[in-house]
């Protein structure tokens, strides 16, 4: 089995965040088998330190649910760092609810997604999203998380019931 390093920072107020355990259950499932030892920092933020990394980045001016900085370093260095992940705690809440999941599946979504992305895979290319999502579906299976990737339709609000004696 591979060994997992994984340094958490935690730099956002809020407070219904994963335990640390658990963010490294799911990166090392990501990893599983890929390289004998890896090394990741992943910094939890809130939506400005977020919005600002995606910007300098990305180009883009807002706060996204995950990013990922692959380490930059030489192969022949045979060195066990990985990259960082910046994880957006407001973001992967409100896109939790969004998408009717529970927030820990949407969690357990970004740390895999963002760990598969310090890999190496990517999904511009359909093809290469075909293959990452595939693997994002069954690494979430092990834990009993639903596929990310399907739409769960809207939750049916009950009729509400009004007293018509008013009248």
């Amino acid at each position: 089995m591979s060994q997992l390093f994984l340094d958490v920072q935690r730099a956002s107020d809020c407070t219904s965040l994963p335990e640390d355990t658990a963010l490294h259950r799911w990166a090392q499932a990501a990893i599983r088998g890929q390289r004998e030892q890896s090394e990741i920092a992943l910094r939890i933020v809130d939506a400005p330190e977020s919005r600002e990394l995606n910007r300098r980045f990305r180009n883009r001016d807002q706060p996204t649910n995950v990013l990922s900085f692959p380490a930059d370093i030489a192969p022949d260095l045979n060195l066990p760092l990985l990259g960082d992940l910046v994880i957006c705690a407001p973001v992967v809440a409100r896109e939790a609810q969004q998408q009717h999941k529970s927030c820990i599946a949407h969690w357990a979504h970004m740390v895999v997604h963002g760990t598969l992305h310090l890999q190496g895979y990517d999904h511009i290319k359909t093809k290469d999203a075909e293959i990452m999502e595939r693997l994002e579906i069954q690494i979430l299976k092990e834990f009993g998380f639903n596929d990310p990737y399907v739409a769960v339709p809207e939750p049916i609000e009950a009729p509400q019931l009004t007293d018509n004696n008013d009248e």
